[in-house]
């Protein structure tokens, strides 16, 4: 069966925390969710800002293959015509073959916010949607808290979407606007209103008992053909339904027809490409586009995966363009940390017996206070050292730090490159910030490829605080070169040596991943 997807990262989504979308990133978004084979995008309110008047304006250039473009807005104000409402008029004025109308479903809605008589609210929304159907568009009507006004006044909630079918609307959209509903509730409304509307049904929920997902699901299984939310979870407060999330799991795991097959192998993708348009994160655990959906630390985990991915894995990873990672860890078997050094060195023979001596000494490090499993270039260079493989590119011969009473801190470092040396000083915004800046200000000298290095996260951890020894820190640094992120580890009972342990890995990383560098 072929469900309708309905996506709102460009109206919805941007409302939420931290979003801030311009044009050009909802033009680049809307490109990208044609292309994964959205069937309409809601991407404004024409009515509500010249910026989405705009888009509208230049999105009319692009030749979309999938997506149907969507306009949104309210229903006319009361005791005004349509055709002489302003937000009406700018809805037009969009030139989308689509327009979404919200209206009130509620009957506390209507007798506190819009403060119309409910008799009044169902002629706005008759009105509204009947003026739309006859300039030709096609009227998808959002019933804004339908589930609060069901179990309120379900006759009269009903009563709107009967007004918004009558006036020739193309789908009604139950919306679980405060996000307060569960999935048995949404079922056993939206099979209600399947049983008495002869038009398509839709179902948006919002996030706000974290069962949007869930609830969308039950809204389906209740008649729903048509499933709304944003391409990433992004919305007001705890967010919309994760159609990253809600996508998969109705066509892969339910047998639904959601978006062309060949796109699923593009989900992980389109998902990271969007938060990054979005200026977001994808949360690390995230079903299917998560960095860690498909990742095992348990050795017993590892074995089965290893002998028969379905032990431990619901679905390929690949199938939603993931991929399977294992981490290293006290927990790792021999097996894991075979197969991260194949990686690493593709000629690595198992029988090798560096796997035994590596695996016991990241058991080592690990009860030491390092953690690798986030550290993939820390374990990168511990492998290659201990197999030989990796000269150093410099040599830090000594350091010294002064911090100050204000926030400020100085270093001096001294280096040596071969037979030359290096000895430099600078200040930074503490201790970290004020060596790094110094390293790299000496590194430069011979290696001006580091410029484009920078450190980009820094995390610190204590570990056994409450032991009687003295505390270890664990410092994760993250850097980038502006094309690749990589994360090193270092710990240590001073966290000044654990930093600087951390930042030389780095360091040594990104200059061993620009092998071409000829040495002085």
């Amino acid at each position: 069966m072929k469900l309708q997807i309905f996506d709102s990262t460009l109206r919805d989504g941007a409302q939420g925390e931290g979003v801030s979308f311009s044009v050009a990133d909802k033009l680049k978004i809307l490109e990208r969710l044609d292309g994964f084979g959205i069937d309409f995008v809601e991407a404004g309110n024409p009515g509500s800002n010249p910026k989405d008047s705009e888009f509208f304006r230049r999105a009319r250039a692009l030749k979309l293959k999938n997506a149907a473009l969507v306009a949104f807005g309210s229903t006319k104000r009361r005791n005004i015509p349509p055709g002489e409402d302003a937000n009406i008029k700018a809805l037009i004025g969009a030139g989308t073959d689509y327009i979404s109308i919200f209206g009130k479903s509620h009957d506390l809605h209507v007798d506190c916010i819009l403060r119309v008589t409910r008799e009044e609210n169902l002629a706005m929304i008759s009105e509204t949607i009947g003026y739309l159907t006859r300039m030709g568009k096609g009227v998808f009507f959002d019933a804004e808290h339908f589930f609060d006004g069901y179990k309120s006044n379900r006759e009269y909630a009903v009563k709107t979407l009967e007004a918004a079918a009558a006036a020739g609307a193309k789908a009604v959209v139950l919306c679980d606007t405060n996000g307060g509903g569960f999935p048995d509730e949404i079922a056993r409304a939206t099979r209600y209103v399947c049983e008495r509307i002869n038009i398509d049904v839709g179902i948006h929920c919002h996030n706000d008992t974290g069962c949007a997902v869930a609830n969308s699901i039950a809204a389906v299984k209740g008649g729903a053909v048509q499933a709304q939310g944003t391409f990433i979870g992004n919305g007001e407060r705890c967010g919309n339904a994760e159609l990253c999330v809600l996508i998969p799991n109705l066509q892969l795991k339910m047998g639904y027809s959601c978006v062309p097959k060949g796109s699923m192998a593009t989900l992980t993708e389109t998902a990271r490409f969007i938060a990054e348009v979005s200026n977001t994160r994808l949360r690390r655990n995230m079903p299917y586009v998560g960095e860690c959906a498909f990742t095992h630390k348990g050795g017993m985990h590892i074995d089965g995966v290893t002998k028969n991915p379905a032990t431990f894995e619901h679905i390929a990873p690949e199938s939603v363009g993931n991929e399977r990672n294992f981490l290293i860890s006290e927990m790792a078997g021999r097996s894991t940390v075979i197969s991260k050094i194949k990686k690493i060195a593709p000629d690595f023979k198992k029988s090798d017996p560096i796997a035994l001596k590596l695996t016991e000494r990241i058991k080592e490090l690990e009860h030491k206070g390092y953690q690798f499993e986030a550290a993939d270039a820390s374990f990168e260079l511990l492998v290659l050292k201990e197999l030989g493989k990796f000269e150093p590119y410099f040599e830090v011969v000594d350091f010294k730090i002064v911090s100050s009473l204000s926030s400020k801190a100085s270093a001096m470092i001294k280096i040596r490159v071969g037979e030359r040396y290096e000895i430099t000083a600078d200040e930074g915004d503490g201790p970290v910030n004020a060596i790094d800046r110094a390293l790299r200000k000496a590194l430069e000298v011979f290696y001006p490829a580091l410029g484009a290095v920078r450190l980009t996260d820094y995390k610190v951890r204590i570990i056994n605080s409450g032991d009687n020894t003295a505390a270890i820190t664990r410092v994760l640094i993250e850097s980038t070169d502006g094309a690749v992120t990589w994360t090193t580890v270092g710990a240590s009972e001073n966290i000044i040596n654990a930093s600087m342990t951390a930042l030389l890995d780095s360091i040594e990383y990104a200059l061993h991943a620009r092998g071409n560098l000829r040495k002085p």
